[in-house]
């Protein structure tokens, strides 16, 4: 498939998506403008401790600049919305605590990142890993999800990020048929990660419904994503009623609506199919009353450009 153009935004279209649902990045661009470095637990494993320090100071001071390249890639393009990468910072929750250090250290820089981002009016979440799973049946998973959660929001802390879902962390679920014991690890999360936190539908365990119902008892915000619902319920359009539905009652459980974010994604081979296609050819018409709306496509900014092409114009609102 021939790439998208995506360039710098005039000030007359930058007027015109303002008052349009505003489609956020996740992670990186599909022409390396944003791309960032990391390393794994096994190779870190292998390093002296002056190594691994050394290494993950190299890594986060290189990630940082590239986050802030990031910024200037969403500011270039009029997007609003940034989801950092939830590797941003690898390693920092190891027990050593060496990453965390740094970061510490590192902490008027991040600092910096923070306030540009305020300052361009650009909202950046983020979503943590499928290891972070809040209703194992294991004790110790539960325990090291937590410890996941806390590094993130520390980090976002650290960045100067607002204690709210304006900077939301969003995860799933996990394990299916326990939903009680998620209420409960939830209600006695520290207020650091439970500001921030929202939940999202799956295709498998949770289902709309289902993590609708966790989080009114939760408190917490629904994040509606229309393909995995259509993938649970084995729908055949973005615009069966249940999805419309879904997106209303997730609204809901928004403290202030205006902040309620919502993801796309199409399936690859098949509008049903898990996979994500590279480009967004479909979308639920109640998404037109979305105001954040993450695009989850493998073309990144070209699935961006190619949205607004044919869907966010003015002239096909509804």
């Amino acid at each position: 498939m021939t790439a998208i153009q995506f360039p710098n935004l005039p000030d007359a279209q930058r007027s015109q998506y303002s008052t349009l649902p505003q489609l956020g990045l996740v992670c990186i661009t599909v022409d390396k403008q944003v791309r960032f470095r990391t390393m794994t637990r096994t190779r870190y494993l292998q390093l002296s401790l002056e190594q691994r320090q050394s290494s993950l100071r190299e890594i986060y001071q290189h990630n940082l600049q590239r986050l802030d390249k990031a910024l200037s890639f969403c500011q270039e393009n009029n997007l609003q919305l940034y989801r950092m990468s939830s590797a941003l910072f690898p390693l920092s929750d190891m027990e050593d605590e060496i990453g965390a250090n740094i970061l510490e250290e590192m902490s008027a820089d991040l600092g910096k990142i923070g306030q540009r981002a305020q300052a361009l009016g650009i909202r950046m979440v983020l979503h943590p890993d499928q290891y972070v799973v809040l209703s194992s049946e294991s004790a110790e998973v539960v325990q090291t999800s937590i410890k996941i959660l806390a590094r993130h929001a520390r980090t976002m802390d650290l960045l100067g990020l607002p204690q709210s879902p304006w900077s939301l962390m969003n995860i799933h679920g996990g394990k299916s048929q326990r939903a009680d014991q998620l209420v409960g690890v939830i209600s006695e999360l520290p207020e650091t990660i439970k500001s921030r936190l929202t939940f999202e539908n799956d295709e498998y365990a949770y289902s709309a419904s289902e993590i609708l119902a966790v989080c009114q008892r939760a408190g917490v915000p629904m994040v509606f994503d229309a393909h995995h619902h259509i993938c649970h319920e084995k729908l055949d359009s973005y615009d069966h009623p249940s999805v419309a539905s879904m997106f209303y009652a997730a609204r809901e459980t928004w403290k202030n609506p205006d902040w309620q974010l919502v993801h796309i994604s199409n399936g690859e081979t098949a509008f049903n199919d898990r996979k994500h296609s590279d480009l967004i050819s479909a979308m639920p018409d109640v998404y037109h009353q979305a105001p954040w709306i993450e695009v989850e496509a493998k073309h990144k900014e070209n699935a961006i450009a190619y949205l607004r092409s044919w869907w966010l114009m003015p002239n096909n609102k509804k």
